[in-house]
């Protein structure tokens, strides 16, 4: 089976580096992403499987980011990961799969994602045969 391929859209240099080495050592592919219009440009000629978006970026926000997913790309899962749990009741949250507030450890990031692809694959095969 290929790898999954993990779009991580993350303003900060630092943190986008620990993630994607993160997801490498996990064994999925990754792109990375700056801002929203990198992330949009991107997913318009590129194949990914989850979406890992911050919320507060320069310019458009992860918030605004996040229903033109929903529109261009449906069914495509999106992990919002952020460091504040207060846009958790933002009902635009509420259209990405999961709501992850980040930590130190990025160990959760990687669980989360390994579950909802797991989640996304067994939904898939679920259908199969209809």
């Amino acid at each position: 089976m290929a790898k999954a391929r993990i779009l991580v859209v993350e303003d900060d240099d630092r943190q986008r580096q620990l993630y994607c080495e993160e997801l490498l050592s996990a064994g999925y592919a990754t792109l990375e992403a700056r801002s929203a219009s990198e992330a949009e440009e991107l997913l318009s000629r590129e194949q990914v499987d989850l979406i890992v978006l911050d919320i507060n970026m320069p310019g458009v926000s992860g918030l605004e980011l996040l229903p033109r997913i929903h529109e261009l790309h449906p069914g495509l899962p999106v992990i919002i990961h952020t460091a504040y749990g207060s846009y958790r009741d933002d009902f635009i949250s509420w259209l990405a799969d999961l709501y992850i507030v980040k930590s130190p450890d990025a160990g959760n990031l990687i669980e989360a994602v390994e579950d909802l692809l797991n989640r996304q694959r067994k939904g898939t095969e679920s259908g199969k045969g209809d």
